[in-house]
C-alpha cells in the first residue's frame, strides 16, 4: 500500500496551495487575536498620524488623545512636529520592546487592536510618505531606546514618478542612518505590497496602471539585498498578499492600493510568526 501511494503521489495545483496557505494564514490571524486577548496582552500604542505629503495640504484627523481635541488639522510639517513630540514622550517613559511602525499610510492606518501583542507599539506613518522625506524626519528616533522597527516604504515614490535608482540610494540612506544611530536596534525591511492595477478604483488609478508589479517585485529583490547588507531582517509579504497574476487581491484591499481589515489581519499574522521564527 505504502509503496502504490509513493508512486501515485497526490500533487495540489499552484493555485490551490495558494489558497490554502492564505485561508491558513487569516486563520492563524484570528487564533493569534483570540489568544493574546485571553491573556491580556493588548498591544499599547500611541496615537497615529495622517497627512498628505504635500505641505499645502491640510487633512483632518481623529485623535484618541484628548491633549489634541477631537479633531485637528494639520500639514505634514505640523504632523512631524506632532510624531517627534509623541516620540519624546514615550522616550520619558522608557518602555521595554519599544516597536515602531515607520513608513506611509499602510503603516498609518494599521488598526491599533490588530498590532501584535507582547510590545509597546508606536505608529509612526505618514499618508503619502516617500523614502527622501522619511529619511528626513528619521532624527526624530534618536531620543528613544528602540527595540525593532518594521519599515514598509517606497509605493509612492514609484507612484509619482522616483526612478528606481533613486529610490534605492534614499533606501540606502535611511538604512545608513538607523545603522549608525540606532546600531542595537532590530530593523525589518518590509517588501512593497503589490497594487491591484486594472482592479483598482483609488482616485489616482491611472497612475497604478503606469507602474507594472514586476517592477515591483524587482524592487523587493534590491531591498532585500540591501536588508542583508546591513544584516538587517527582510520580510517579504508580496506573496501572501497577490494574486496568481501578482496583483493585490481583491479580497484584502478597499481600493487597490490600501489595505482593508482582513489584509490587516493577513500582515498582522505575518509579522507575529516572524518575530516568533526569526526575532530574538
Amino acid at each position: 500500500m505504502a509503496n502504490r501511494l509513493l508512486k501515485s503521489p497526490f500533487t495540489i495545483p499552484p493555485w490551490a496551495a495558494l489558497s490554502l496557505m492564505m485561508n491558513g494564514v487569516l486563520f492563524i490571524a484570528l487564533l493569534v487575536v483570540w489568544q493574546e486577548k485571553s491573556d491580556g496582552g493588548d498591544p499599547t500604542v500611541l496615537p497615529q498620524a495622517n497627512a498628505a505629503h504635500s505641505t499645502s495640504t491640510l487633512v483632518e484627523h481623529s485623535s484618541p488623545l484628548s491633549t489634541l481635541g477631537t479633531k485637528q488639522r494639520l500639514n505634514y510639517e505640523q504632523w512631524v512636529t506632532l510624531l517627534g513630540d509623541e516620540i519624546s514622550t514615550m522616550a520619558a517613559k522608557n518602555p521595554d520592546h519599544l516597536t515602531i511602525l515607520l513608513g506611509d499610510s499602510l503603516s498609518l492606518w494599521f488598526p491599533t487592536e490588530l498590532l501584535p501583542g507582547r510590545r509597546v507599539w508606536m505608529n509612526q506613518g505618514i499618508s503619502g510618505e516617500k523614502t527622501y522625506s522619511l529619511l528626513d524626519r528619521l532624527h526624530l528616533l534618536d531620543v528613544a531606546d528602540v527595540d525593532t522597527i518594521f519599515l514598509m516604504i517606497g509605493i509612492n515614490d514609484l507612484i509619482w514618478g522616483q526612478s528606481d535608482q533613486q529610490v534605492l540610494a534614499n533606501y540606502r540612506d535611511i538604512m545608513d542612518y538607523l545603522a549608525t544611530r540606532h546600531p542595537n536596534t532590530q530593523i525589518v525591511v518590509q517588501s512593497i505590497l503589490p497594487h491591484g492595477a486594472e482592479t483598482a478604483t483609488w482616485e489616482s488609478r491611472s497612475l497604478l496602471l503606469e507602474l507594472p508589479n514586476e517592477r515591483i517585485r524587482e524592487m523587493n529583490r534590491s531591498l532585500e539585498d540591501i536588508a542583508q547588507d546591513y544584516g538587517a531582517y527582510y520580510l517579504e509579504l508580496y506573496p501572501i498578499f497577490s494574486t496568481g497574476e501578482g496583483k493585490l487581491r481583491p479580497d484584502l484591499t478597499t481600493d487597490g492600493l490600501h489595505l482593508n481589515r482582513e489584509g490587516y489581519l493577513v500582515w498582522r499574522a505575518a509579522i507575529s510568526l516572524y518575530s516568533q521564527l526569526e526575532l530574538p
